[in-house]
Parts: structure tokens; sequence; C-alpha cells
């Protein structure tokens, strides 16, 4: 679930200025830089094995620590679980000094992150029978924390009627505060709790007046991503009729704990390490964040270095990949103990035309279903917004920038960018229009995401805003209406992955291909915050239990509800075995056998758009093999990053040596995809340039069979083999290796383009596939 939003007003768009988010990179200089006196909040990493001796508890050491550089400053969290150490407020000079003292890590300044903001059962073939999805009371006992907006307690996706007891492994609470209570908690929803001591420091003491300093959501994004995750099932569900049917989460019967950690002004680094912190000691198997996220090595990334710690305790982290795409190497949340996922389409549309004085019609979308009188049925005066404003952004209809008398009775025409979707209606609604048409620009292509305008409006793809362009410059008397047509389904293609999904490759480790996967993440219907309306404008009146909005902030969800699904099924399966079961059934092609298209190009996408592919879960259920991974693994990736022995401790909460001796690469790390990067600036694994060898290792979790393995590559520059060719399991969890070795043909034009390839085992049953995507540097 997810939405765009300003890079700059970080949760505004959940107000309801939009809904689809930007991810704006965060990296270590991406804070509120205060004056050089001024204090701000740090998280503080301690070396919690260094403690002295004469300290009885770790606590009364880190506030010894602190007080040798200021004797005012208090912590303001205590970290045990995702991190050792501490958060407070600290002037920078106090900062630099503290980051001296011993057993001190590492001093990170707060950061903010933002939200990357029915049918999709059905559409992934979880509609189907018991006996295609087995039905057991272990999906009942996986506990899915959500780490979002809080939570709108009174939804009917949160009823528990069916489900048992709470899970006895449940360790976690459900806290009181402003609007909430813990009988606000049930069998379903089993724990809420809210983390804003790091965002009152920078922001100021929060205003109860305007929203709940408790786990209740006044915002509806946490509301959307829960019960997308494990929604119960909820008859006659829709947004004003459109996308009318049963809606369910993708784990129905798995339970729900929220941690509210984001408020109006932004999500705080601080609150965030609180909230993984505490899920992880409430004992959650399943961690959901659709925020995001650094670009920064991952020593410095706090949602990073919080999931490694989850990592360790077998939870599962599913995190957003980003809202800005379709630009290159623009995802966040890349670490490879994350599972990042990226947004691809529904099958479902909501039509909506727009018909011309000259008879020509053009296929829009839109989610208005106002006062039927109001729309304007016959032609209607029509008008380009440039030419009804004397501000130079006029055609982005801002506020304060229409002309009333220009625009009053009239369709007017706005162009996509700079502020909300809706609220470019409410600026014409406002300036006493009667509609709306919505226009792409070049930066959105031909995507199309529906919006529960406040008037009779459309949005129309870049060609159609053209040509209704040119009829609007050229006729003098333009006239216009809006025809709605409510849902459609069967839509083709689908899905297609959305132009606002962020893209790799992966900015921090190239080696390492990143998103992972794709999920539906466009026009997603889940439920909704009874505090505000769907467009999440103030000056919206409407209430509604559910809600249609898009972005990586919806499809992380539904992996995340996906992965609690098969936990259910294999408890024993650990967070690399689920990753693995779910990327490599994905699928990248049609059932007519053409490849998946990328909406921002019009063309197939590529790894570096969809991972491994679109999430089939039916298909994940039954992997046949899958690749494991281990905390050692990840470890051996850090010294092949060459981290050194601090930033290492800051990730893994240990003392841990790289072995002088032994030589690491990252191309070793047991992932279920390949990224490959000639003259790659991590070494190993080679000597020579133009050969490179990834080493993988596939564990049975299937009956015993024979696997080949077959290769596919669309470039002739680049010869991919594998050995052995063939491997044979016997009994279950037995592990065989095998080594891809790829190297180019001949002399590499100096423009050459990336090409991709794909790495197949299947025993006649199953199909293992891996993507490869090959880089020239």
């Amino acid at each position: 679930m997810g939405i765009i939003m300003f890079t700059s007003v970080m949760l505004l768009f959940l107000l309801g200025l939009c809904h689809l988010s930007t991810a704006a990179a965060v990296d270590k200089n991406d804070v509120a830089k205060p004056k050089t006196t001024a204090s701000t909040t740090y998280i503080v990493h301690m070396a919690k094995s260094e403690m002295p001796a004469s300290f009885e508890h770790h606590t009364h050491w880190y506030d010894s620590s602190l007080k040798t550089v200021s004797d005012s400053a208090e912590m303001m969290y205590i970290y045990s679980n995702a991190i050792h150490g501490f958060s407070t407020k600290l002037t920078p000079a106090q900062a630099e000094s503290l980051q001296s003292q011993p057993g001190v890590l590492s001093v990170l300044p707060e950061l903010k992150y933002e939200l990357h903001t029915t049918r999709t059962p059905e559409f992934l073939g979880l509609g189907q029978t018991t006996e295609t999805i087995p039905q057991s009371n272990s999906e009942s006992d996986v506990i899915i924390g959500v780490l979002d907006t809080g939570v709108w307690p009174e939804s009917k996706s949160f009823d528990d009627t069916g489900l048992g007891p709470v899970p006895g492994s449940w360790k976690g609470a459900c806290e009181s505060g402003t609007n909430f209570n813990s009988s606000n908690c049930n069998r379903k929803l089993i724990g809420a709790r809210y983390f804003a001591k790091g965002y009152e420091a920078t922001r100021g003491p929060i205003e109860t007046s305007k929203e709940s300093k408790s786990p209740r959501d006044d915002d509806g994004h946490g509301t959307h991503t829960a019960s997308t995750a494990a929604g119960s099932v909820v008859s006659g569900a829709s947004l004003f009729g459109y996308a009318l049917g049963t809606a369910r989460g993708m784990a129905p019967r798995a339970r729900i704990a929220a941690y509210k950690v984001c408020w109006v002004g932004g999500c705080f680094s601080s609150d965030i390490v609180a909230a993984i912190d505490q899920a992880i000691a409430d004992n959650v198997n399943v961690l959901s964040m659709s925020l995001g996220g650094g670009m920064s090595d991952y020593f410095r990334d706090s949602v990073a270095i919080g999931a490694f710690s989850a990592m360790e305790k077998g939870i599962l982290i599913s995190c957003s990949a980003g809202n800005a795409g379709p630009s290159a190497y623009s995802l966040s949340n890349s670490a490879p103990w994350i599972t990042t996922v990226g947004a691809g389409t529904l099958d479902r549309d909501f039509p909506a035309f727009v018909s011309l004085g000259n008879g020509k019609n053009f296929s829009g979308v839109s989610l208005y279903r106002g006062n039927s009188n109001a729309a304007p049925t016959a032609l209607t005066p029509f008008v380009y917004a440039a030419n009804a404003s004397n501000a130079t952004s006029g055609n982005l209809c801002m506020m304060g920038t229409l002309i009333p008398e220009q625009v009053k009775g009239k369709i007017v025409m706005c162009d996509r960018g700079v502020n909300a979707r809706v609220q470019k209606g409410a600026v014409v609604k406002a300036a006493g229009g009667v509609g709306m048409v919505l226009a792409n620009t070049a930066a959105n292509g031909e995507e199309l995401v529906a919006d529960a305008h406040l008037l009779p409006a459309t949005s129309v793809g870049l060609q159609n805003a053209d040509v209704i362009k040119s009829y609007l410059f050229k006729d003098p008397n333009p006239t216009a209406t809006i025809l709605f047509e409510g849902t459609k389904v069967g839509v083709q293609p689908s899905p297609v992955v959305a132009a606002f999904s962020s893209r790799g490759p992966n900015s921090v480790t190239p080696d390492v291909l990143k998103p992972d996967i794709v999920a539906p993440g466009v026009n997603i219907l889940a439920g909704w915050s009874g505090a505000i309306g769907p467009t999440g404008l103030a000056i919206d009146a409407r209430r509604v239990a559910f809600n249609i909005i898009s972005g990586t902030s919806m499809s992380c969800p539904h992996v995340s509800g996906l992965a609690a699904l098969l936990k259910g099924a294999h408890p024993e399966w650990s967070p690399a075995a689920i990753r693995s079961a779910l990327m490599t059934t994905a699928y990248t092609a049609y059932k007519n056998g053409q490849k998946l298209q990328d909406v921002a190009t019009g063309k197939p996408s590529t790894p570096f758009d969809h991972g491994a592919g679109h999430v089939d879960p039916i298909s994940a259920l039954n992997p046949g093999l899958v690749y494991d991974l281990t905390v050692d693994d990840y470890l051996n990736f850090l010294c092949a990053l060459n981290y050194s022995a601090t930033e290492i401790n800051s990730l893994a909460k240990r003392s841990y040596t790289c072995d002088e001796k032994k030589k690491y690469s990252v191309r070793d790390l047991n992932y279920p995809s390949f990224a490959v990067n000639f003259e790659s600036r991590y070494g190993g694994g080679t000597t020579s340039s133009n050969v490179v060898r990834y080493t993988r290792t596939l564990t049975n979790v299937g009956p015993s069979g024979t696997y080949k393995a077959s290769v596919t590559s669309e470039s002739q520059l680049v010869k991919i083999s594998v050995e052995p060719e063939t491997l044979s399991f016997s009994q279950a969890n037995e592990k065989k290796g095998y080594t891809v070795t790829l190297s180019a043909v001949g002399s590499v034009p100096a423009n050459a383009e990336n090409s991709f390839g794909r790495v197949e085992w299947s025993d006649g049953k199953h199909i293992v596939g891996s993507p490869i995507a090959i880089s020239w540097n």
C-alpha cells in the first residue's frame, strides 16, 4: 500500500495530498541540519561485550558513558534486541566526543523515513479451494508485526470471529493512549504499541487534538497495510461501490501486531529501531515495513541494522522498494536479509472516459462517486489550467493559481506533478470548476492510478493527454464530458510493473540483485481509518470503511502476508527459505508466453524492474528446492564488503573478525538471483575480469528427485554455463552445490547495454528459477 508524496513533506500525502509516495534516498547526510550548538537526536551503538566489569548492568554503563559528555542528557530509548545501545539528544560536539568513548561503536544522527504509499487474493490464485491451499491451525499461530501509522481497531478487517486463543508464543501488549485502550485489541489484533519519543524530540509534543498519541491510526495507511497482510474476510467490501466483493488479507487467519512509528511529521529512525526492538521481544514471526529506507552503507541504515537482528531471531522482514521509479538505482531497503518488494498491477480497472466536443473519446481511470447530478453528462466548456492562470505553474492546478472567472462552470485539464493529484481536483472545485481531467506528463507516461476525487474527474495517460491538449489549443470553443463506467475486471495484460515502482540496480551492493520480487500494488482495496476521508485531504468529510490506494507500500504487505502463509504451512523454514520459495517460483511471463511488461516503457520488464518476477503463492507453497542462508553466511557477506570489525559489530551486535586467510566474495552469498558486474568493484571469485563465477547451494524441501539445469541468455556477449548440470536429491533437507560461470565472449562494445538471462532447475514437476542481470562497468 503506498502513496506518492513529496520528499520534503513526508507524511503530507497520507493526510490526503496524494496516494503514491516517492521513495527519496536517505543517507547519513539526509537529516535536518541543526545549528552547530543545537541539540538533535542520535542513536548510539554500543559494544555490549566490552562493558567494564565495574558495572552491574549495561544500562548503567550506557548512562555513565552519556554523562561523560553531558550532565543533562537523558536516554530516550534503551535498545536490547534490534541493536545494543540507546538514543539521546546531543549537540554535534557532544556526539563527536561520545564517539571517542570506549565501547562506543557509532553515533548516528536521527533520520526521517517516509512511507511508500477484494480482488487481489483471486488474482494471486488464493481464492481457490482448500485442496489447493492447505488450511491448518499453524497459520493462526503466525504473528505479523506491522510498522506504520497505527491501526483502526474498529475495522471489520480485524474481526476475530472464528479465531482461537492468542498464540502462547506472543509476549506483546496492547497499549493505551489517546482514543485507544487495551480492550481495542482482540484475537486478531493481538497487540498495538506506539513510539513517539524520537518524533517529539525533533518536532515537539504531539498535538492530541489533531493526532492520537496512541496506536490509533488517524491516517489510514497503517490500517490499509495491516488489513492487506492479514485482514479477516469481509463480504460486501468496496469504495463507493468500486471493487465490490469480498475483502481478505493474504493470510486471513494470521494475527496482527501494530507498531505505530509514523506521525503527521514523519517516521523517525529512533522510533523505528525501538519498534523493531520491541517486536523482536514480542515474538513476531514476520515484520512488514512499508517505509524507506536508505541508500547508505548497511551499518548506517537503521532499518537494515534492526532487520539484521530480526533475521537472527528467525523473523522475515518485508520492505517496500520505494516509489521513485522508473529511474534506475532508485530503490531502498536493499540489504540481502530484507525481502524487497516492487509493485505491479491487478487485472482490474476503473474506467472513466473523456468525451470531447469533436466526437473523440479517450480512456482514463477514476474512483469518483459523488452526486450523480454533479457529474457533467452534457458537453461542458473545457479549459486548460495554464490558460486560466497567471502563474507560471498554472498548468499544475496548485492552490491559488486558478482564476475563478475563467474556471467557473468548466471542466479543467490539469497536469500531474508537484502537488497531490486529489488536491488538484480540490483546487479546481474551490475555483468553481465542475470537473477535472488529470493529464500525465512524461514523468508518468501511460501509468494510470485511480483516485477518489472530490469532483467529477478522470486521469489520462501521456499520449491521450497530448491529443486532448491539441484539441484545447486548436478549438475556439472546446467542450467535454466525463463518463464513469464503474469496475472492470479481466484487464490484459496483467500484471504489468508499475512505473512508480523503484528499480535496481542495487546502489549499495551491485552484486545483489534487487528488488527481490513484485506483488500487487496498484489500486488496492483494503481497510481504512474512520478518522479521515479517502483522499486524506482535510476538506474531505467523507468516511469509508475501505479505500483504494497505490504504491509499493501496498505490495509490501502482500508479501508479508504470503510469507506468513508459507510460515504457517512450513513452520521449520527460515526467513531465507521462505523468500527463496517466493522468488524461485515467481513468474516472468504471461500464460501466452509473452514477457511481463513495464508500463513505464511499454516494453518487457527486466530483473532490475521485477526482480525474480511476480509472486505466485500457490507455487511457492511447494517450491521443491530452496536457497537457504544462515547468520554466518551474512557475516561472511559483510566480510566480503570489507566492513571493519566495528562496522560488523554495529550490525551483528557481537565481536566478529574476518579471517585474513580466507578469500571472501559477495558472489558466494547463497542468494536466489544473480547480479553480474564485469569489473565489479568488489573483487573475489576470479582472477580474470572477463570471467565471473558464482557458487550456490540448493536444499531439498520436496520429495526425492533429479533436477536438470537449463540456461537462457538474451546476449551473445556472455556465455553462461552451470556445473554440474544435474543434481540428485534422495532425502529431505539434503544440500547440493553448483557453480555458474559467465564468460565475456570477444570484444565488448563500449556502449554495451545491460542484458539478462535465467537459470532454472527442474525435476519435471517443480521449476526453481533464478534471474541473471548482467551489467558492464
